[in-house]
């Protein structure tokens, strides 16, 4: 369990904390030998989300919160701050609660003796194992600095890209979300009356407005039964998409839909590359950077592709031709990387090849934003102008014979 202390140190600096500890006596000991003097201990309360704590229901810590934490670390540890010091200050002046809290933690285990990694380690929700790796790999060669700049431009550069991605879909969505309420209610609330005016009449009714008039009648009979439907059907899609046959079939289903498909490879190239440039300067080996790189390239087809590649590497084979036998990866980065191999200048190259594909995905999601616009338009035009010429032309020959 967790102990909030207040202490002063061999300076006679006061000093405050959590520990964690199996009980009271245990944690007391534990700060006694630090040299600590205890002016008071106590469990650390645990608040509800409702009740007085600071953590709420939608709160989580965000790429851009990892982004702006790794560049302030570089700046401090360029500034000679100790590691313990460092992560005090950003646990002091950081405002997401979630991460506050956890680089108080981080700060308690580095004061208890534990390596920087060690103590990221110890939340893999927050800090990735690239993450992780490359700060041991800073520990190893005594440049953290380095590796936290490097780590924030990284981040910062997949964070730019897949921010675009996802904001590009943003508008269409809300149109469609927008556009399907509006149906709903037509269905459910103004055609029913329409087509009680329209039957009283006793005029012929064309069929597309029978049609039309059917389809309300059922949302207004079935529509609770189509939503409960259509709820259960969304919980076990959830539950196929989280087993491993699941993930393959979206994977595969990610990278066959015609023109996003193709936006989706470039993402994942632009992160292969990016990942293994990143890995390598900072002296990680070839065959560990391949099977990190598997663990956060997010799509199983190419995670399974890099892990089988990783054993043709152990067995000898270069790394250009261990990937030429997946058409999932393009010829020229496989020539590309076979360049670098022949030259020895691998790592620039990959940088080259993740700019290369980070301009490719931004430049793929702009024209898919120009081409959803006027599409998302006409089709929703075309919806809205049958559903309205279904109901009004009854109604005008209505008046007509009046």
């Amino acid at each position: 369990m967790l102990f909030r202390y207040n202490v002063v140190d061999s300076a006679g600096e006061p000093q405050s904390g959590v520990i964690e500890a199996i009980n009271v006596d245990v944690a007391i000991s534990s700060l006694q030998r630090r040299g600590f003097i205890i002016s008071a201990i106590k469990p650390a309360e645990s608040k509800s989300l409702f009740q007085g704590g600071k953590v709420n229901l939608f709160s989580r810590v965000k790429n851009k919160d990892i982004v702006i934490l790794s560049r302030q670390v570089a700046i401090l540890f360029e500034a000679q701050v100790s590691a313990l010091r460092v992560f005090r200050l950003l646990a002091a002046e950081v405002e997401n609660p979630i991460l506050q809290k956890v680089l108080e933690e981080i700060s308690t285990d580095l004061q208890g003796g534990n390596s920087i990694s060690a103590a990221l380690a110890r939340h893999p929700k927050i800090f990735s194992e690239f993450y992780i790796n490359m700060v041991r790999s800073g520990e190893e060669s005594g440049k953290l600095d380095e590796v936290f700049t490097s780590l924030a431009d990284h981040l910062d550069r997949t964070y730019e890209v897949t921010s675009k991605a996802k904001n590009a879909l943003i508008y269409p969505s809300f149109v469609i979300f927008t556009f399907i309420v509006v149906m709903v209610l037509m269905f459910t609330v103004v055609i029913p009356k329409i087509t009680k005016i329209i039957t009283d009449s006793g005029q012929p009714v064309p069929v597309y407005t029978q049609i039309v008039m059917a389809v309300s009648q059922f949302m207004i009979d079935y529509g609770l039964f189509l939503v409960i439907a259509l709820i259960i059907g969304a919980f076990f899609v959830w539950r196929y998409s989280r087993s491993d046959a699941g993930k393959n079939y979206l994977a595969q289903m990610k990278l066959s839909i015609p023109y996003v498909g193709t936006l989706y490879r470039k993402l994942y190239l632009a992160s292969i590359a990016e990942n293994m440039n990143t890995l390598l300067i900072s002296g990680i080996s070839m065959i560990r950077s391949l099977e990190i790189t598997a663990d956060v390239v997010g799509n199983d087809i190419y995670k399974k592709l890099l892990q089988d590649s990783v054993e043709s590497v152990k067995a000898g084979m270069p790394v250009s031709e261990a990937l030429s036998r997946y058409e999932e990866i393009p010829g020229i980065m496989v020539q590309m990387i076979r360049v670098g191999e022949e030259t020895g200048q691998l790592g620039t190259i990959l940088k080259t090849m993740a700019k290369f594909y980070g301009r490719e995905v931004t430049n793929a999601v702009d024209t898919l934003v120009s081409l959803i616009e006027p599409v998302m338009i006409v089709v929703l035009g075309l919806g809205v102008g049958t559903l309205l010429a279904s109901v009004l032309i009854p109604i005008y020959n209505i008046s007509s014979g009046f």
